[in-house]
């Protein structure tokens, strides 16, 4: 069964491995794929790089969010849940913050570069507290954003699990999983697909929280499809053994909308209607939303068939691959500002972009983090006891610092609120490929001016 305490679900581990080498790959094209914004964008861009990474838009983060509630379930059945509020406060909070101070700013220092600013990074450090939001501001969560969505997800699941937990808890997954047998799990799909309908055109994608109510549930969504799949291991058996026919229903789909995309017959939303369905985009975008869903399940499905087992290596990749997340789009969007401004082609810029890229977070990761336990610390790792007392951070200054943290961020929090002008609500993944203020500085490619710009 998939919720024995004993035993470690492995395959769980291989598909965020999978899903985080996706992100690298995806965030590594963003700056070459054509018809797509993004911080940074090269002079040429490609289509190729653009196809590849919209399929892998359809499932890199909804399949992470199902990871994450499939290991909250495991968590709270092997902790409490005030330890389990902990964890995630330690694990998601604390990292959350550290990287809008910390990792996040040279993103946004090197895109000000590109639109002719022209200060050191120690000059535009400080706008970072001004806690203006970006892009008018310098202060944001960027690729963070996921953790902010898993954090709140967290906390919501709590009671949903401890109703799980109880006696009518019980009673109620023993009954869905006898109604959700077999080809009934697709009537779990029925929500989520309405709610994306009615929402999407409403509450386009921002990313902000406070104004992605669309956006919360969709992620929100896979994150308890993964919780409720891993209470109820029926379901979780039932998406094993169609993993074939879900796998043929995904290609189809992929078919079906890369024929109307390439055809040019893309609908667009009208954002001033009232209307609540508009045709023929409620058509495709419901169709979107299944492609999404059904690379998902076919990826756990064949995941739980044939990764769940262990490996001698896995313990150490679990360890750095979070804060490989937090590192890597940081160490991309500095490199790609230099990348960019050199003559090779795009495929030899974008292979140059994935590989600097890994090799430099994983020195960051084993020179500046893991051997010490306060970056450990801000980017989620555990504390390592065996490093040297003087580098331990004791409980309570731990829980201390935790505190001034948590008040100083909720302090500061209304700014992070500002809704965004009408035209940044545009759906990221649909953005037009449009940096009018971007332009390419005249410095050489050199190590030098790298150094130079700190």
């Amino acid at each position: 069964m998939e919720n024995n305490h004993s035993s470690r679900i492995f395959y769980l581990d291989w598909l965020r491995i999978f899903a985080i080498a996706g992100v690298l790959l995806f965030h590594s094209a963003m700056p070459y794929v054509a018809d797509w914004g993004w911080h940074l964008k090269n002079k040429e861009t490609s289509h190729v790089l653009l196809e590849f990474n919209f399929f892998l838009s359809r499932f890199r983060m909804p399949l992470l969010f199902f990871i994450s509630g499939a290991v909250g379930w495991v968590l709270m059945q092997k902790i409490s849940h005030r330890a389990f509020l902990a964890l995630r406060f330690k694990r998601l909070f604390i990292p959350l913050v550290a990287a809008i101070f910390l990792v996040v700013p040279p993103q946004i220092y090197f895109e000000r570069l590109s639109q002719g600013y022209t200060g050191s990074f120690v000059d535009f450090w400080p706008s970072t507290f001004a806690f203006v939001p970006y892009p008018n501001g310098n202060t944001s969560w960027h690729h963070m954003w996921f953790v902010a969505y898993l954090f709140l997800y967290d906390i919501i699941a709590m009671p949903v699990v401890a109703f799980l937990q109880s006696e009518k808890g019980s009673r109620f997954l023993e009954k869905a999983g006898s109604v959700l047998n077999g080809r009934a799990i697709y009537l779990l799909l029925l929500l989520p697909l309405t709610t994306h309908l009615l929402l999407n055109h409403k509450y386009p994608r921002s990313n902000d929280l406070i104004h992605d109510l669309n956006y919360f549930l969709y992620w929100g969504w896979f994150f308890f499809a993964g919780l409720f799949a891993m209470a109820c291991p029926a379901i979780m058996e039932s998406i094993t053994r169609l993993r074939r026919e879900i796998l043929a229903a995904a290609f189809i789909l992929l078919l079906v909308v890369n024929g109307i995309r390439w055809n040019g017959a893309e609908p667009g939303w009208d954002y001033q209607s009232a209307a609540w369905l508009q045709w023929p985009a409620s058509f495709f975008d419901a169709i979107v939303t299944l492609l999404g869903w059904t690379w998902v399940l076919t990826l756990v499905g064949y995941g739980r068939q044939y990764l769940n087992r262990p490996h001698a290596g896995l313990p150490y990749i679990r360890e750095i691959i979070y804060p490989f997340y937090i590192l890597h789009q940081t160490v991309i969007v500095v490199l790609t500002y230099y990348i960019i401004q050199s003559p090779e082609g795009i495929g030899t810029k974008y292979l140059l972009t994935v590989l600097a890229t890994f090799i430099i977070c994983m020195l960051m990761i084993h020179t500046l983090v893991r051997p010490f336990q306060v970056p450990r610390f801000l980017l989620g790792m555990k504390a390592n006891m065996a490093l040297p007392g003087f580098f331990r951070l004791r409980k309570k200054i731990a829980v201390a610092a935790v505190l001034i943290i948590l008040l100083t961020v909720t302090a500061m929090y209304t700014p992070f609120c500002k809704k965004p002008d009408e035209k940044e609500l545009i759906n990221r993944d649909k953005q037009p490929n449009v940096n009018k203020q971007a332009k390419l500085l005249p410095e050489p490619f050199t190590p030098l001016s790298i150094i130079q710009r700190f």
